[in-house]
């Protein structure tokens, strides 16, 4: 896997830093909103430049795409030599793409009468960033985008699994990236779910989402080793454009369809990423959904503990399913036979005593090994659950 965010680039250094909790990556954007200053996750690492060959796909979405990429360069070049580029996909999720250079260029037009000479449409079209990483690394199988919100890279990943088990391909480069824009910022803006502070998952103080941007990559294959995506759920509730059923019904279909594609209990599941955007709608739902899924009382009491990261990070959109499943993936890769560290949960520490909260993770909280589960949840009903899991010595 390889990622880049607010939090660094790289598993080795996001890792530590979410672990700590650390909010460091949050910064002032004066030029996003119009009219307003919002607190955001930005990328503060240097990012690649776009090959000379590939410069129409030049925008800052594909740079931080780059930037994951290049972290997987060898095992992407392993997979080439052993299977052929022809059967090597590439499923990208995006809800950006490179709309924040596509602004700038329309800015440009209205004060000159022309686009800028460096803007092409394969940086603002939504199949620009597969279409990138395929010509980037030479692949030639399936190549395509997913965008459904803020499941898309959750769905991106639920995709390269299913190329896999039909045969359609033996690797997949499968993930998201989504960069900060006016768009986007005014249009959640203009929905009035922006925090004015870092968002407070969960909390009864919670006033909105703060928005971030990143990329995650995974280079899937059928290799029965390492961690294995073991459990998928989809659903689509469409029960609104843009604010999500109030009884977490899609939000419950999809979890209870990944733990029957896992084949196991809810019991078995040590950890939940949550969706958690800290907006009165979500969490509400989200955690009722939870607690159904996951009674914490006698004599059932299979609750694990659950984390949104969304305060260290903020809200990458359609990058956050795989971001998320990233997470997983590092807390599964850094645990041992003894068991494993927790993301804690990071907010004001006060409770919504209307909303069912989840048991929620504490610094220095570590647990028995096993399968975790990641939540994404994207408008119009659009929701994706994924089980994540690996064999201990």
């Amino acid at each position: 896997m390889g990622m880049i965010n607010a939090l660094g680039s790289g598993a080795e250094e996001i890792w530590p830093r979410l672990l700590t909790g650390d909010q460091s990556g949050f910064g002032v954007r004066d030029d996003l909103a119009r009219g307003a200053s919002l607190i955001v996750g930005e990328i503060q690492t240097p990012l690649p430049q776009i090959p000379g060959k590939l410069e129409r796909y030049a925008c800052r979405n594909n740079a931080i795409l780059l930037a994951a990429l290049e972290q997987i360069e060898k095992p992407i070049s392993d997979v080439l030599s052993r299977f052929g580029r022809d059967r090597i996909a590439v499923v990208i999720g995006t809800s950006t793409s490179g709309v924040s250079d596509a602004e700038a260029a329309i800015r440009h037009q209205h004060q000159t009468g022309e686009l800028t000479k460096s803007f092409h449409y394969n940086q603002l079209e939504f199949g620009g960033p597969a279409s990138f990483v395929a010509d980037c690394v030479g692949t030639a199988g399936p190549t395509y985008a997913i965008s459904t919100a803020c499941s898309s890279g959750a769905r991106a990943l639920a995709t390269a699994r299913s190329l896999l088990a039909l045969g359609i391909c033996d690797a997949v480069i499968a993930g998201a990236a989504d960069s900060l824009c006016g768009l986007t910022a005014n249009g959640f803006s203009s929905l009035q779910v922006v925090s004015d502070k870092i968002t407070n998952p969960y909390s009864l103080n919670r006033n909105g989402m703060t928005l971030g941007e990143g990329a995650a990559l995974f280079l899937c294959t059928r290799d029965s080793e390492g961690i294995q995506l073991a459990g998928v759920g989809e659903s689509t509730e469409a029960h609104h454009m843009s604010a999500p059923d109030p009884e977490g019904r899609g939000a419950e279909q999809a979890m209870r369809s990944a733990l029957s594609d896992a084949r196991i209990g809810g019991e078995a599941i040590r950890y939940v990423n949550l969706h958690g955007t800290g907006t009165p709608l979500n969490d509400s739902m989200e955690g009722a959904a939870v607690a159904r899924m996951f009674p914490d009382s006698p004599p059932a009491n299979t609750a694990p503990k659950c984390s949104s990261t969304k305060s260290l990070v903020g809200h990458t959109l359609g990058a956050a399913g795989a971001i998320e499943a990233g997470f997983c993936w590092l807390t599964l890769r850094n645990a041992d036979a003894d068991g494993m560290d927790l993301i804690p949960h990071v907010f004001d520490g006060v409770r919504d005593p209307e909303i069912r909260t989840p048991p929620l993770v504490t610094p220095g909280m570590r647990v028995p090994c096993g399968p975790v589960m990641t939540n994404s949840f994207g408008f119009g009903g659009n929701n994706c659950t994924l089980i994540l899991d690996r064999e201990f010595p």
